[in-house]
């Protein structure tokens, strides 16, 4: 199995963060993680493909953004919220109250099961 390569706290680049969060689908998984919980990937993701999944949580662990770990045959994991905000105060709760007004973000941001559809809008 391959290593999951993560960033230093010191490592960590604003344009890479920012690149990350500029993807929808990268914005819907850092809304769902904000509120601390670990999560499998097919937990927050059920709507996209594997393949797609697997390119945004390369680009959203190599920018520093998200911690991946194994766990068994599964991969699970949680926001940097502390070096995040050590590196860059405020930018993550600028980022999730924006990507909270976003309806593309949270049409399929609910709990897994809860029906809620991808690009739905909540009424």
């Amino acid at each position: 199995m391959a290593v999951l390569s993560h960033p230093d706290r010191a490592e960590l680049r604003i344009a890479d963060v920012l690149e990350a969060f500029a993807h929808p689908i990268r914005l819907r998984i850092v809304h769902r993680l904000a509120h601390g919980a670990e999560r499998s990937c097919g937990e927050l993701l059920p709507e996209v493909s594997k393949s797609t999944a697997s390119h945004h949580w390369r680009v959203l662990r190599e920018s520093g953004v998200l911690h991946q770990r194994r766990e068994g045959r599964r991969l699970v994991m949680h926001l940097r919220r502390e070096d995040l905000e050590a590196r860059f105060p405020g930018l993550l709760d600028v980022v999730l109250a924006a990507a909270g007004d976003d309806p593309e973000v949270v049409a399929g941001s609910g709990a897994v099961g809860d029906g809620v559809v991808a690009g739905a809008r909540r009424g």
